[in-house]
């Protein structure tokens, strides 16, 4: 359905941009533990538990087979990717290197999309709580039941909500700081005190609300029901997400390391939270008791009459506040900064693709919270709620579930279209093991996606007819990936590219290819992007798609350095590796083999008309002499204090050593970029040698031939003279 343009592109810019992309001066690194709670925001919160906590122990047994089946897949293949191509987009990134730009931008959509329909479609059941911040529980729960000026509640609600959209377009950095304190506050201090309260509780002697024993973890014990499938497919996706923080991979000191371990904390944190959540709220609370809405706050208060507080459960309510605080913030940012970024390469009108001084897609991030802002309106005002919310949320369901399908079938056509690309981490088990991976994530996905279309009991009360419920569930998945196709479909025909963007070619571009395809290549996608002129313009450096590279080389030039396109360089910056080696700016252009060229149908670099600039390594490095100095005089020495703080003096030594061995790392490091470099250049030499002496034995060849068609021409032409004279003997005789 969709192509690819951006090559196409390419000649119809009558501008080139020269330079590599610039370092986002806005951006700031963030920290892996806070990374973590950024994952741990979007996935994990112990108001999901409630749901669970109906079904008992059976429900640990839930999630630990939704982990197995569908966390643990997302969570290796998401390190994958990252680690080997950790350039800005995330899943846009993974999707477009593997099934090109037009499935990669709908990805990107459609998590914009669910975001906002999602948030908004809880505004209205949000605002009937608001009774829980006070200690009057008869009047809340009364309160939630029968809600009174909704209407204003609802829309002080929303402005906090764009309150915190505001704080969200102030950078990575801002809100990080509030996701990282408001997970602490909102979700593991009063997960916390759940387990030692429900330790006390049980220890007060009270019996446990749950059934203790082997047969109770088994969720199927009773047949397989359509209500435990929903239950199974709903813990399964409340693990989705993990993904979604790739948008910040660029602000990591050390992405391909630190992303994917943040994955895998994030994994465990995770599980402890919904585990250890559920099991508490189903001990301590009756079956009969429970409540979708407030049955956490309920938990709390049944703990807190331990020791006759019961009212404590408003201190968790407003702490419960932060971890509120943090998911949207994070939520808002994430699928936004996406967008933003893959938009100003060229998907995106100019109008949304303008970055604030924080460098956040202000535009984009106040249009979504306009957007959710809608639907949380005809949520409050269409009569039968109850319908549209099950109809759009069944939707939205079965657009994620596609947007993972997409992630899962990324991962394995680069696994085959791009096997000897470096990554960092690899889903172990080899290819068995990456098929074994991704096939359980794309069952889970297909799992979820039946389920969603399957109409549900209360379908002709609320819907109508199932044929009513299955046909608009597709009619708004169809109007959603219409707008998709459309937008792209006009990015076409519009020149939307910002040269100033921060966004890479893909890897497929650099090696002068028009569309995904199989490659040898093994040189890393950090180094491909080396020097790049950003996406929607001119390369301005062809690699070979079989380019051979020495695996030593590689790791040594991977090794402390910053990517140019890394928005962190401002606060930690570096001499370009290329410059500290001795290597002009302009480089050597790595056009590689001309013979392996021809079978990629590429050529060198002059085939492709690149400007060949011989700068080669600098074989003489200037070097000062030290000046001779005489001898200090006995009345200098005499004037010279003896410093009060030698301590002091120590340390700014160790300090200063400390500096010369960074600088002599980064050193060594640009020595090993130049030597890639290098030997890339070797390679093109001596493959264009054994061109020339092809070129030469051809012509000596065609020479020979030549003269062997003349040697065989003139042998035939005085063959045609022999018969004449012959001929004419006989006639001179007789007569």
């Amino acid at each position: 359905m969709f192509g690819h343009h951006h090559l196409d592109k390419v000649a119809g810019h009558s501008k080139a941009v020269t330079a590599a992309p610039k370092p986002d001066k806005s951006g700031q690194y963030i920290s892996l533990m806070a990374l973590v709670m950024m994952n741990v925001t979007i996935i994990g919160s112990v108001a999901n538990d409630v749901q669970q906590a109906y079904y008992g122990l059976s429900s640990v047994t839930l999630f630990v087979i939704g982990a197995i089946v569908f966390f643990l897949p997302t969570g290796l293949v998401a390190a994958e990717l990252a680690s080997g191509w950790g350039q800005r987009g995330g899943i846009f990134r993974w999707v477009g290197e593997a099934m090109g730009p037009g499935l990669a931008f709908t990805c990107l959509l459609v998590l914009w999309f669910q975001t906002a329909i999602n948030f908004g479609s809880g505004v209205a059941t949000a605002s009937t709580t608001i009774g829980f911040y006070t200690p009057d529980w008869d009047w809340a729960v009364n309160f939630m039941n029968h809600p009174k000026f909704q209407l204003f509640i609802i829309l002080a609600w929303l402005a906090y909500y764009w309150v915190l959209t505001w704080i969200s377009t102030k950078g990575v950095k801002a809100f990080a700081r509030i996701t990282k304190y408001g997970v602490l506050i909102g979700t593991f201090i009063p997960l916390a005190f759940m387990i030692v309260m429900c330790i006390v509780w049980l220890a007060q002697g009270n019996t446990p609300n749950v059934e203790v024993s082997p047969e109770a973890f088994n969720p199927f014990r009773d047949g397989i029901k359509l209500s435990t499938l929903s239950l199974a497919a709903g813990v399964f996706f409340s693990y989705a997400g993990i993904d979604m923080n790739a948008a910040h991979i660029k602000q990591l000191k050390n992405p391909q390391k630190e992303f994917p371990l943040s994955i895998f904390i994030c994994m465990i944190l995770t599980l402890v939270i919904f585990i250890a959540g559920t099991l508490v709220i189903a001990i301590v609370t009756p079956e009969s008791q429970m409540n979708l809405v407030y049955g956490l706050n309920q938990t709390y208060k049944i703990l807190g009459q331990c020791f006759g507080a019961p009212w404590i459960y408003v201190l968790f309510v407003w702490a419960g506040l932060g971890a509120s605080m943090a998911s949207l913030v994070t939520n808002m940012a994430g699928p936004s900064y996406m967008l933003g970024q893959a938009g100003r390469s060229g998907f995106l009108p100019k109008a949304l693709q303008s970055n604030n001084k924080h460098g956040m897609p202000s535009r984009l991030m106040y249009l979504q919270m306009a957007f959710m802002t809608v639907i949380a309106f005809l949520c409050f005002l269409i009569p039968n709620i109850e319908g549209f919310v099950i109809l759009i949320t069944q939707a939205v369901t079965i657009l994620y579930m596609l947007y993972y399908v997409l992630m899962f079938v990324s991962f394995l056509r680069l696994r085959r279209d791009q096997p000897n690309r470096p990554r960092g981490f690899k889903v172990p088990g080899g290819k068995v093991g990456a098929y074994l991976v991704a096939g359980l994530g794309l069952a889970a996905c297909a799992f979820g996606i039946v389920l969603a279309i399957i109409p549900p009991a209360q379908v002709s009360q609320e819907v109508g007819s199932p044929a009513i419920y299955v046909g608009v569930i597709l009619a708004l998945i169809v109007v959603v990936l219409g707008v998709c196709f459309a937008i792209y479909r006009a990015s076409r025909k519009h020149d939307w590219v910002d040269a100033s963007n921060q966004f890479a070619p893909f890897t497929w571009e650099v090696e002068g290819l028009k569309k995904p395809q199989k490659v040898l290549s093994n040189v890393p996608s950090d180094m491909l992007a080396d020097g790049q002129n950003p996406m929607g313009m001119p390369i301005k450096k062809l690699w070979n798609p079989n380019e051979q590279l020495p695996e030593a080389a590689i790791k040594a030039a991977q090794k402390g350095t910053v990517p140019d396109d890394d928005p962190a360089a401002l606060n930690h910056p570096v001499k370009p590796a290329a410059d500290a080696a001795g290597v002009a700016g302009g480089g050597i252009p790595l056009s590689q083999p001309p013979q392996i060229s021809k079978a990629a149908k590429i050529g060198t670099s002059a085939d492709v008309g690149l400007k060949e600039e011989a700068a080669t390594p600098s074989s003489e490095v200037a070097v000062k002499q030290a000046p001779d100095v005489p001898a200090a005089s006995a009345a200098m020495v005499a004037q010279e204090s003896v410093p009060q703080d030698p301590a002091a003096d120590a340390r700014a030594a160790q300090a200063a050593e400390k500096e010369d061995e960074a600088a002599l790392a980064s050193a060594q490091s640009a020595a090993a970029q130049a030597e890639v470099r290098i030997q890339a250049e070797k390679n093109r030499i001596q493959a264009d040698s054994q061109l020339a002496s092809a070129e030469r034995a051809a012509k000596e060849a065609l020479a020979a031939e030549q003269e062997a068609s003349k040697a065989a021409d003139k042998n035939a032409d005085g063959a045609q003279e022999g018969p004449s004279a012959s001929d004419s003997t006989p006639s001179s005789t007789t007569k």
